[in-house]
């Protein structure tokens, strides 16, 4: 009952919410009816989806999901009940996540649809980059509400934006000026697995690492999944990042 109760807060704790899922679906469909050519990949469609979907939705749920309550003083009666603060994040997270798996079947719906009413492209890949995009997004919801602990209000999600903004123009930069590829530099390491995985989920999701290689003379299955369960890693370390601060933070009633 508890568990029902925190993760129904998480659904119903801001009005916009509604209008955030609904906008999305919306964009997806006009950019399958606007943008992809009636003989053309599901690919580029895909990507689109990956990164409005699997990071700028992670963004617009998670904005202030313990900021807005720590600054008016509401985490107070929240984690003062008889139950561990990190419940709270937990069903919150877990909120999220089930809001994010309910929207992506939406939007496979909307898409197959469209498909049928206009034939554009293949569905073959889209369930692969929705799964994808769902991976993404538990990871950047992670990292955001674990953000939002430490940072008031709506902030946290507008810091994660220009960092990520600020940080894919220098490493753009950095790949253009510099002779070195991204994978042996330890900076694109770092950022390659310590960070969203947006390379690894991308390549993923087109495929790349369950085809068959002529070369090896084997499906690369065995990346496959080590892609999907690097994912689920970084999702549970930035969650219990945000657990330990959330238990060890001191939190007063007073608005701020």
């Amino acid at each position: 009952m508890r568990a029902y109760e925190l993760i129904k807060e998480t659904f119903c704790r801001k009005l916009y919410i509604l209008i955030v899922h609904l906008s999305w679906l919306a964009l997806y469909g006009l950019f399958y009816w606007l943008t992809l050519p009636d003989a053309g990949e599901i690919s580029g469609f895909g990507r689109f989806i990956f990164i409005w979907g699997g990071f700028f939705l992670a963004l617009a749920l998670s904005a202030g999901i313990f900021g807005d309550d720590i600054s008016s003083g509401r985490i107070c009666v929240l984690v003062t009940k008889p139950f561990w603060p990190g419940e709270l994040y937990i069903y919150r997270l877990l909120g999220l996540s089930l809001q994010a798996a309910v929207h992506f079947i939406l939007a496979w719906f909307v898409i197959f649809i469209l498909h049928i009413i206009m034939r554009k492209a293949s569905m073959n890949n889209l369930g692969l980059w929705l799964f994808a995009s769902w991976l993404l997004f538990n990871t950047c919801a992670a990292l955001s509400t674990s953000l939002s602990v430490v940072v008031g209000r709506a902030y946290n999600t507008l810091l994660l934006l220009v960092v990520f903004v600020t940080g894919f123009f220098v490493i753009s930069w950095l790949m253009h000026t510099t002779q070195q590829q991204a994978e042996t530099g330890v900076l694109f390491n770092f950022i390659k697995f310590a960070c969203p995985p947006f390379e690894l989920l991308n390549k993923f999701a087109c495929g790349e690492y369950g085809k068959y290689s002529l070369t090896v003379g084997r499906f690369s299955l065995a990346k496959s999944v080590a892609c999907v369960v690097h994912s689920l890693i970084l999702t549970v370390v930035y969650s219990v990042v945000g657990i330990v601060l959330l238990s060890r933070r001191q939190f007063s009633r007073g608005r701020d």
